[in-house]
C-alpha cells in the first residue's frame, strides 16, 4: 500500500502504540450489524480495514477491523473473558471509504453490515500465502533430443521466443500431450522455471487520438470538465443507438488516467464485451482488467490486490466491481445504465447504478450514465437539474436511425405452426439476396415455454415452483428456469401413458431456428442464446463470428440487445413485440418493453446503409408500441412520467417490498399476515398485502408480498426499522427480506 494512504490510515488511530492490548472492533462477513470487540495482537492495534484472523465461536473466521464500535452486543461481557485477535493477515486493507460505503448500503437497503462486507471479500485466494507457479522455459545453446519428433520441433519453436509458460500451455500450443514436454526437460532442452506474476496492464491515456464529430467534441468537453472539476457530478449521456457514448466516455477515461486517477466501467453483461475490450485496447494500448463471475480463484485473488494496491488503473466489470478495494477512484462510467442487470435480487438487495452514484458522492468524483434509452429515474433527474445532461442525437455513420414498422398478426398472421409472418419472411429474404445480416429477436429461451399431452391435457410443471417446465429440444431436457430442476424430455405421458402424444405449445428461440432452417436452407444461423452456449469463451467466439459475417441470420434473447456492433447487420425482426406488456402488474413494464425493444431494433442499419426493423404484434396501437414505430421517444417519455407521478411510483415516490418465504405455505401466510398486522400507522404510508407472489413457489418455498408506499422525501428506512422491530424474532424455516427500490414484482 502507497506510504501516503498508509499513513492517512494511522490517521485516524495515532495513538496505535499506546492502545496495544486495547480492544479492538471486528466485523465479521456473516448476517450480523455489529462489530466484536477481540484484544489487539502484541504487535498493537491494526490499522482501519485491516484484515485479521479472529476466533468466533468454534471456528476461526476472517474479519475486517472497524475504525469504531457498530450496534450493541446482546449482553456486557467481562473484559477478562474477552479473546484475541488470533493475527492480522498479509493482504492489502480496504481503505476506509469502503467501510463508509459498506455502512450507506446496509443502511439504506436494511442488510446486514457483514453481509455488504461479504461482498468487498469475493476474492478469498488474496487471504491465503501467494503460492508461485512453476513452467518451463527454452535453455540457451542447449543440444538438440538424439530423437527428433514433429511435435518435439514444434514445442521448441514455440518455446524458442525465451518465455516461461506452463507446461499444459505449452503443450496446448503445440498440440501435443505434455509427456512430450516432459521429455525434453530429461533431455535438457527446457527447464523448470517460476512464472512471473502476472501484471494489470497500464491504460496510455495519449495512445491514440479518435476522430470526433461535433456532438460527440460537446460532449467530450462537458465529461472532461466534470472530471477536471475534482468534485461530485453525475452526467447522464443520452445518445441514440450508434451515436459513440463509448469513444466520447473513453475520452473522460483518459482524463481521468492523466490525473492519475483509477477508473471502474461497469456493464451489464460483461460475457458479452468482446468488441468493448478490442476497442479499449485500440483506444489506450492494452485491455483493461477484466472483473466478473468467471474469473478463476487465483485470477480474481490478483485482480483484487491490484485494485488495492493501485496498480490496476482501469477495472471493467460487472454490478459486484463496484466492491472492490479502489485506493483512489476518480471516475465511474455505467454503460446501459437502464439495464435491469444491475439490480442484484440476493442476499443484499441493492441497485448497482444508485449505489455508483452514491460511491462517487463519498468520493467526491465524476460518474458518467450512457444510454440510448436511459431511465426514467434518470430522465427525471437530468430535466431537474440534479444529473448534467448531455445529448448525442445523431450516429457517427452518419446513416438515419432503423425504420420501424408494425406487422399487425391479427391481419398478417403467420401460417398455421409457423411463428414469423409473411411480411417478416419476405424481408429476410431481401436482406439475403443483398449479402446482409438479419436478426431475429424473441426474449424467451428454449424450444417451447409450455409442453402438454394432446390426450389428457396432463402439462409438465416444476415440482418446485409455480411455473412451466420449458422445453429444450437441443439438449433433449425440460428445465424450470427459476430453481434450474430439468428432466429428460419423456417418450410417453407421465399421467396417461399415451406415446406420441406430447406437443410443444409456443415458440422459444430453439423454435424459431427450426423455422428459419426450414425457410432458408442455405443460409448461416447462429443462435444466442446464455443457455445454449457453454462459457464466456465460446461466448465472445460467437459473437466475433457475427462481426465477421460468418452469419447470415442470427436468433437470439436479450443478449443480442447489450450494445453489440454489427456492421453488416440491416434487417431486425422482433418476433413477439407484446411479450414484456403482459407483466401487467409489473410497474415498470412498458419502460422495459420500450427500452428493450428500441435497443434491439438500435442494431440495424448502423454501419453503412439505413436499417429496418419489423415487429410482430396484437397491439400496433398500444403507447409503447406506437411510440416505438413512429420513433417519438418523447411521447412516451412524458406519458410513463405523468402516470408514474399520478401513481407516486419511483422517481416520485419510495417502494419497499417484503417478501416472506416458507416451505410451509400456512406458515408463510401467517407470518405475513402477522408482519401487516404490526405495521405501524402513518398517514403517509400505505401498505398493500400480503398477497401471494405471481410465481407463488420457487424452490419449493410459498412466498407472499407486502408492499410498502410512500411519497419520495418520506424516510421508508426508518418507518421499516420501526416496523420490524415490533416483529418477535421469526422461527423455523420462515424467511423474510426486503427489498427497496423493488424491479422484480414476480
Amino acid at each position: 500500500m502507497k506510504a501516503a494512504a498508509l499513513t492517512n490510515l494511522l490517521d485516524l488511530q495515532p495513538d496505535v502504540k499506546a492502545r496495544q492490548g486495547e480492544c479492538v472492533p471486528v466485523l465479521l462477513p456473516v448476517a450480523l450489524d455489529q462489530t466484536y470487540d477481540y484484544l489487539a495482537p502484541p504487535e498493537g492495534v491494526p490499522p482501519p480495514g485491516s484484515f485479521v484472523l479472529v476466533p468466533f465461536g468454534p471456528q476461526s473466521r476472517i474479519g475486517i477491523v472497524w475504525d469504531e464500535p457498530r450496534g450493541t452486543p446482546a449482553k456486557p461481557i467481562d473484559p477478562a473473558k474477552l479473546k484475541a485477535v488470533t493475527g492480522t493477515l498479509d493482504a492489502p486493507p480496504l481503505p476506509v471509504l469502503s467501510l463508509r460505503f459498506a455502512e450507506w448500503i446496509a443502511g439504506y437497503t436494511l442488510a446486514p453490515l457483514g453481509m455488504v462486507v461479504r461482498m468487498m471479500m469475493s476474492a478469498r485466494e488474496v487471504f491465503e500465502p501467494q503460492k508461485p507457479r512453476f513452467g518451463v522455459t527454452i535453455v540457451e545453446g542447449a543440444a538438440m533430443p538424439p530423437r527428433m519428433t514433429p511435435a518435439r520441433q514444434r514445442v521448441l519453436d514455440i518455446a524458442s521466443d525465451g518465455l516461461i509458460r506452463a507446461k499444459s500451455s505449452l503443450a496446448q500450443e503445440a498440440a501435443c500431450t505434455t509427456g512430450v514436454v516432459d521429455g525434453l526437460i530429461t533431455a535438457g532442452c527446457l527447464v523448470e522455471a517460476a512464472i512471473p506474476q502476472k501484471r494489470c496492464p497500464i491504460p496510455e491515456p495519449h495512445h491514440r487520438t479518435i476522430e470526433l464529430s461535433e456532438d460527440q467534441e460537446r460532449a467530450v468537453m462537458a465529461l472532461r470538465a466534470a472530471v477536471d472539476g475534482g468534485t461530485f457530478a453525475v452526467t447522464l449521456l443520452d445518445g441514440v443507438t450508434g451515436s459513440g457514448k463509448t469513444e466520447v466516455y473513453y475520452e473522460a477515461v483518459a482524463r481521468a488516467l492523466e490525473r492519475g486517477r483509477q477508473v471502474l466501467i461497469m456493464l451489464p453483461e460483461i460475457a458479452l464485451t468482446s468488441q468493448f475490450m478490442g476497442r479499449f485496447q485500440d483506444r489506450f494500448g492494452c485491455p483493461p482488467v477484466e472483473w466478473h463471475s468467471a474469473l478463476s480463484g487465483p485470477e480474481r485473488g490478483r485482480i483484487w490486490r491490484g485494485v488495492a494496491t493501485g496498480e490496476a488503473r482501469v477495472v471493467v466489470g460487472a454490478r459486484s466491481a463496484l466492491f472492490l478495494p479502489y485506493t483512489d477512484l476518480g471516475l465511474i462510467v455505467v454503460d446501459e445504465e437502464h439495464d435491469g442487470g444491475f439490480k442484484q435480487d440476493d442476499r443484499v438487495h441493492y441497485q448497482a447504478r444508485d449505489m455508483a452514484v452514491v460511491r462517487a458522492s463519498l468520493g467526491r468524483f465524476s460518474v458518467v450514465l450512457a444510454s440510448a434509452t436511459p431511465s426514467i429515474e434518470s430522465h427525471v433527474n437530468a430535466r431537474t437539474g440534479r444529473y448534467n445532461h448531455v445529448v448525442l442525437p445523431g450516429r457517427f455513420s452518419g446513416t438515419e436511425l432503423p425504420e420501424i414498422e408494425a406487422i399487425d398478426l391479427r391481419r398478417e398472421p403467420p401460417e398455421k405452426g409457423r411463428w414469423l409472418a409473411p411480411p417478416l419472411v419476405e424481408g429476410i429474404t431481401e436482406t439475403l439476396a443483398r449479402g446482409q445480416q438479419s436478426l431475429l429477436f424473441l426474449n424467451r429461451r428454449g424450444y417451447a415455454p409450455l409442453t402438454l399431452c394432446q390426450k389428457c391435457g396432463h402439462r409438465f410443471e416444476c415440482p418446485q415452483c409455480t411455473a412451466w417446465l420449458v422445453e429444450h429440444r437441443f439438449r433433449k431436457k425440460l428445465n424450470c428456469h427459476h430453481c434450474g430442476f430439468s428432466l429428460p424430455i419423456p417418450e410417453k405421458c407421465p399421467s396417461c401413458g399415451e406415446a406420441d402424444k406430447l406437443t410443444a405449445c409456443g415458440p422459444g428461440v430453439e423454435r424459431v431456428a427450426e423455422e428459419v432452417a426450414e425457410r432458408f436452407p442455405e443460409a448461416r444461423i447462429e443462435l444466442l442464446s446464455s443457455d445454449l452456449i457453454p462459457g464466456l469463451t465460446e461466448m465472445r467466439r460467437v459473437i466475433e463470428r457475427i462481426e465477421r459475417h460468418e452469419a447470415d441470420i442470427i436468433i437470439g434473447t436479450q443478449l443480442v440487445a447489450k450494445g453489440h456492433h454489427f456492421p453488416d447487420l440491416n434487417l431486425v425482426g422482433i418476433v413477439d413485440g407484446d411479450l414484456g406488456l403482459a407483466q401487467g402488474a409489473d410497474p415498470r413494464a412498458g419502460e422495459r418493453t420500450f427500452q428493450l425493444l428500441h435497443q434491439v431494433t438500435g442494431r440495424a442499419g448502423r454501419a453503412f446503409a439505413r436499417g429496418r426493423g419489423l415487429i410482430q404484434t396484437h397491439l400496433p396501437d398500444h403507447p409503447v408500441m406506437a411510440a416505438i414505430i413512429h420513433g417519438d421517444r418523447e411521447a412516451f417519455l412524458e406519458r410513463e412520467i405523468a402516470q408514474r407521478q399520478a401513481g407516486l411510483l419511483p422517481p416520485y415516490g419510495r417502494l419497499a417490498a417484503l417478501i416472506v418465504s416458507s416451505r410451509d405455505k400456512q406458515a408463510a401466510e401467517m407470518i405475513a399476515r402477522d408482519i401487516a398486522h404490526r405495521a405501524p400507522p402513518a398517514e403517509q404510508i400505505r401498505i398493500l398485502g400480503p398477497t401471494e407472489a405471481p410465481i407463488a413457489i420457487i424452490r419449493g418455498r410459498h412466498r407472499w408480498r407486502l408492499l410498502a408506499k410512500a411519497r419520495r422525501d418520506i424516510d421508508i428506512q426508518n418507518y421499516l426499522r420501526a416496523w420490524l422491530s415490533r416483529m418477535p424474532p421469526i422461527k423455523g424455516d420462515v424467511r423474510l427480506s426486503v427489498d427497496i427500490d423493488p424491479y422484480s414484482f414476480l
